[in-house]
């Protein structure tokens, strides 16, 4: 659920939404999400002073409050 909720935010923001990939990697208390995207997209996801990544973290601990399991959200080159 939280990669596709990830998967649809990134895809609405870029121009090249085929090129959005997200991998998920699971750990006993944590799950990592990376995101990628085109080199060119990279600005677009990340946003001024960060503040897209950060809305888009913010909205992915509201969606796993619930489960108590800590989820980040990398976004990779």
């Amino acid at each position: 659920m939280e990669r596709d909720l990830i998967e649809y935010i990134a895809k609405s923001l870029v121009d090249d939404a085929d090129s959005v990939t997200v991998n998920v990697v699971e750990g006993e208390k944590s799950t990592i999400l990376e995101l990628r995207v085109a080199p060119d997209d990279i600005g677009k996801v990340i946003g001024k002073h960060g503040r897209i990544a950060k809305a888009m973290r913010t909205v992915l601990q509201a969606s796993t409050a619930r489960t108590g399991k800590h989820t980040v959200l990398e976004i990779l080159d």
